[in-house]
């Protein structure tokens, strides 16, 4: 049984910073990558952000590229993302998520909602203008 927590959401206004942390629990010896996705109000829910936690190597949205950053504790089973020059339209709900697989598909692949089984609560954030 694995469990994904998150924290760190809240209020900011534009320009603010934020971050975010997503601690995984349970059996996770063979955790793979870990994502960020997130929900606006009557949007799909959208990619952000994805890390390996076997290899050093991460991947972004266009949309955050160069404003957020993912990182990782491998012994902490955790990771953050960084948020950094929030705008309103980064309100959304944000959730991690977690692969197990043992084969490495390679990290452009774990943009996609499918590749994850295990999803946190959801830590909302919202950006003031």
């Amino acid at each position: 049984q694995v469990q994904l927590v998150e924290s760190g959401g809240g209020s900011v206004q534009a320009g603010g910073s934020l971050r975010l942390s997503c601690r995984a629990s349970g059996h996770t010896a063979n955790l793979n990558v870990m994502a960020w996705f997130r929900q606006a109000p009557g949007k799909e829910r959208e990619f952000v952000a994805v890390i390996s936690f076997n290899i050093d190597t991460t991947f972004y949205a266009d949309s955050v590229k160069n404003r957020f950053i993912i990182s990782k504790d491998k012994a902490k089973g955790t990771m953050y993302l960084q948020m950094d020059s929030l705008s309103p339209e980064d309100t959304a709900v944000y959730y991690c998520a977690a692969n197990f697989d043992r084969q490495w598909s390679g990290i452009y692949a774990y943009r996609v909602r499918d590749e994850y089984d295990h999803w946190g609560q959801g830590t909302q954030v919202t950006v003031s203008s």
